[in-house]
């Protein structure tokens, strides 16, 4: 399938091939939208089997960025980037700084941050080429790893998900599996244990899955079982896909809320989530809490205002599931009908300001 075939009908405004064949950079930048302002969206370092599954991915990520700053309210669009390779034996200073230079190239219409294969150290390197960077380190003026921030936010919509299944927001006594504890997940198993929750936790990576028993004092189970435990939440927080045709029927969840990017592995799973009567906490917006985060350093970051900020998801989670039941809708397409509408009408504004005042600047 062609290149063009993957975004036909989408929306995506650019997509950019990366390449350096001496430090061996193969990278793809996808920019879906630059409505509300500037995509921004992490850069993945992963080693791809193919270019066609690192394309796919980098273009659904990437579409999710759009929804995932339109529903948190932020003035920005949704992008994405990955790179293909083994970050363990393939990341260097000289590929960073080779991918740096594509980011400058884009002036600003790209502004990327650390995801799944990056770090904060990665994200200081990158910015030594490029100027349109979050999430680095303090000496660049950076906010520092998000990591901890999005597995607030996390904890704030599992809270959300606790009331509107539970009838009360505390998560005491409440069993938890956790599908994933790289940064994130060992991050937002800390703050459940520190809730009161009882924790599960599976991951393919020994030495995390060895960390999070020994830190947290949790449970453990092999992570081709985990989805099939009998949970009250379910927390996918590793790659996505998790629900698909193989596994939704072997659900035995009351609620799915976790921090992993496109965790449905079609916008109909959602529909079947809303039959079996598992609620679930759409993705783009529960885990929003690195992207607001990151997002405060483009005003000069201040930790206070953007934790307040995150704690926002709670609300928005709220207005979501309320939207779900008036419109009688999965919660999956009552948040990007709540997305969507928010891009049409502030898209809108811009274009009437640009139109009579002249162009405008998000920041």
């Amino acid at each position: 399938m062609s290149v063009f075939e993957h975004i036909d009908g989408d929306g995506y405004e650019q997509v950019v091939f990366c390449s350096d064949d001496q430090s061996g950079l193969r990278a793809i930048v996808a920019i879906h939208s630059t409505a509300l302002g500037p995509a921004l969206g992490g850069t993945r370092f992963y080693p791809y089997p193919t270019e066609e599954e690192a394309l796919v991915d980098v273009l659904r990520l990437a579409r999710g960025m759009t929804y995932k700053a339109a529903a948190a309210g932020l003035d920005l669009g949704g992008g994405k980037a990955v790179i293909i390779g083994d970050p363990k034996r393939h990341k260097t200073e000289e590929l960073l700084r080779a991918y740096g230079r594509y980011v400058e190239t884009l002036g600003g219409r790209y502004i990327t941050a650390e995801d799944v294969g990056t770090a904060l150290g990665d994200m200081d390197v990158v910015r030594r080429e490029s100027r349109w960077v979050t999430g680095c380190s303090h000496t660049w003026g950076g906010s520092g790893d998000p990591s901890p921030v999005t597995a607030y936010g996390v904890m704030q919509g599992i809270k959300a998900c606790a009331l509107e299944v539970f009838g009360n927001p505390n998560l005491s006594g409440l069993s938890v599996a956790i599908q994933g504890v790289g940064k994130v997940g060992h991050a937002l198993c800390g703050y459940l244990v520190k809730e009161g929750a009882k924790v599960t936790v599976g991951d393919i990576d020994v030495d995390n899955l060895a960390r999070a028993v020994s830190d947290h004092g949790v449970e453990s189970v092999p992570l081709a079982e985990l989805h099939k435990l009998e949970v009250d939440i379910l927390a996918p927080c590793a790659l996505g896909g998790l629900i698909n045709d193989d596994t939704i029927s072997e659900l035995r969840c009351k609620v799915i809320a976790g921090a992993a990017n496109n965790q449905l592995a079609s916008d109909e799973h959602g529909d079947k989530l809303r039959d079996l009567g598992i609620l679930y906490a759409p993705d783009f917006v529960i885990n929003a809490g690195g992207l607001i985060n990151v997002e405060d350093e483009l005003r000069g970051y201040e930790r206070e205002r953007a934790m307040a900020r995150v704690e926002g998801i709670y609300r928005q989670l709220q207005n979501i599931f309320a939207l779900s039941r008036e419109r009688d809708l999965s919660t999956a397409r009552a948040a990007m009908e709540y997305a969507e509408d928010r891009i049409r009408k502030v898209s809108r504004i811009r274009l009437v300001r640009t139109s009579e005042f002249g162009p405008t600047s998000a920041h």
